[in-house]
């Protein structure tokens, strides 16, 4: 159930492996030299000591290290009693079923607060908020073992296929808000460590403005802070002295909900290190107009004076669009966070590291060049490509915030400087099995085409689920393995694609 209904295996593949017919798609375990680290050694004279860390570059000579299977699956999906899955039991066992199934990874979509807008339909690609977490996913019976709930609060179970959000929200929202006010009112070790998640400054810089935005958001309900009376929409003090008198309850119940968010979601995280799960998040790499992302950093967007998107984000017209796909998210100003280092990003990276083991960027190629389009404008087609930020980002993320394992989302048009940008923080790129069908041998996606530092998936959040494709794709999988007279193969190419992949 949910919007990630689609359980795909992603994989790894790594160099031709002696190990045929295993019954998992294989993977690698990936090192990320950085752009920094390299700039270091290019620096070094003949005979000079390297880094210190520089074995951590070094491909680990265990094929067990270097090859992962591992299950895409949102927590909205697992089953559960009130609609939604959630951050209780199932997703233990979830995590306990990967181990014992010998899969290392578990790859969620973004746990951000979703869209709630009709047209929206729940979907996290269309969050609130860059850094809060979905307190949809907090579970009711955890809140009763921390003692905010009591067991004869909790509403009757319901039976539903499919994930209805509002009706999701109108059952638990109410109990969640119960359970975050008694935290608030409480004595205590919970208490002590709510007071210590609202001091962290990583989490600091971003909550006070998500609470802010949340509270002016509830008084006005309007459909974009644009609309807001000038002194909130620019954030004058006494304006937000006001809201602070005016909803200090509500500012105060929603930092005690994300603290509730993220303590379940430490605890699941835990659980899965301990059992050996990697835990890959996902992070779009645009976000929503409407958001304390963008309210609370204007400069560090492209909007006129009042505050309105001067260009919107897209992508140009392919095989799939004739007039392209016009997203409307504002777009960064590139220049002015340059400026200041990228500090922005460097929370937001920092954020994610603290959230997840591993995660994927979508849409990693607007980092190379992106794609503009005049926010006057109906249709995609109308808009430019402009120049992306290119290495100087991930050079200051990585002196800020050192290592990350980031995976980099690479579908769709990609040109020879997204490929180079990639490939210099050595990041792995994606292929898609269900689009391996078309094209000719030449296809990236099949099989033998694949990179060893890749991330292989059946299917992602765009695709069917396996099971509900398979009725298309099957038949060219056993044209693809099996006949010896197809042209855009060669037999040795089939045979090592048997050897290497098994699908079950």
């Amino acid at each position: 159930m949910g919007l990630a209904l689609n359980i795909s295996v992603c994989c790894f593949p790594q160099q031709r492996c002696p190990t045929l017919f295993k019954p998992t798609i294989t993977k690698q375990t990936l090192s990320f030299p950085t752009a920094s680290a390299f700039s270091s050694v290019t620096q070094l004279s003949v005979g000079q000591d390297l880094p210190a860390n520089y074995s951590d570059w070094v491909p680990s000579p265990d094929p067990g290290l270097r090859r992962r299977c591992g299950i895409l699956l949102h927590p909205t999906s697992f089953r559960g009693p009130y609609g939604i899955g959630d951050l209780g039991d199932e997703a233990f066992r979830f995590i306990d079923w990967l181990h014992h199934s010998g899969c290392s990874v578990w790859q969620v979509l973004p746990l951000v607060p979703p869209g709630r807008k009709a047209n929206e339909e729940g979907s996290p690609y269309s969050g609130q908020d860059a850094n809060c977490g979905n307190t949809l996913l907090i579970s009711l019976e955890g809140l009763v073992e921390d003692g905010l709930l009591e067991k004869h609060e909790l509403p009757q179970p319901i039976d539903a296929g499919r994930v209805n959000f509002s009706l999701v929200a109108d059952l638990k929202d109410p109990l969640i808000t119960k359970a975050a006010e008694r935290l608030i009112s409480s004595e205590g070790e919970l208490k002590t460590q709510l007071e210590n998640f609202r001091r962290d400054p990583d989490i600091s810089c971003w909550l006070e403005d998500a609470a802010y935005f949340a509270a002016i958001d509830d008084s006005l309900n309007t459909i974009s802070w644009y609309s807001w009376p000038e002194p909130l929409r620019n954030r004058h003090l006494v304006a937000l002295e006001d809201i602070y008198q005016q909803k200090r309850d509500f500012i105060n119940v929603f930092i005690a909900q994300q603290f509730l968010f993220q303590r379940q979601w430490q605890k699941v995280h835990s659980y899965a290190q301990s059992k050996g799960i990697s835990i890959m998040g996902d992070m779009p790499i645009y976000v929503g107009y409407h958001s304390a992302d963008v309210w609370a950093n204007k400069k560090q967007f492209l909007l006129n004076r009042k505050g309105f998107p001067l260009l919107v984000s897209g992508v140009p017209p392919d095989a799939f669009s004739e007039t392209g796909q016009l997203w409307g998210s504002p777009l960064y100003d590139w220049k002015a966070m340059e400026k200041d280092g990228y500090s922005w990003w460097v929370r937001r990276i920092r954020r994610a590291q603290n959230l997840f083991d591993e995660f994927r960027i979508d849409h990693f190629r607007g980092f190379a060049g992106y794609w503009a389009v005049p926010s006057e404008a109906k249709v995609a087609m109308l808009g430019k490509w402009k120049v992306g930020p290119g290495i100087s980002l991930f050079d200051a993320i990585f002196r800020a915030v050192g290592r990350i394992n980031i995976i980099a989302e690479d579908l769709g048009v990609i040109t020879e400087d997204v490929v180079q940008l990639r490939r210099s923080i050595g990041a792995p790129g994606m292929a898609v099995l269900q689009f391996g069908f078309g094209g000719g041998a030449n296809n990236p996606h099949l099989p033998h085409n694949h990179e060893c530092n890749q991330v292989v998936y059946t299917g992602t959040h765009d695709n069917d689920t396996v099971r509900i494709s398979s009725s298309i794709h099957l038949p060219m999988l056993h044209i693809y393995l099996l006949r010896k007279d197809l042209g855009m193969l060669c037999r040795n190419q089939s045979k090592f694609v048997i050897g290497n992949w098994c699908l079950y």
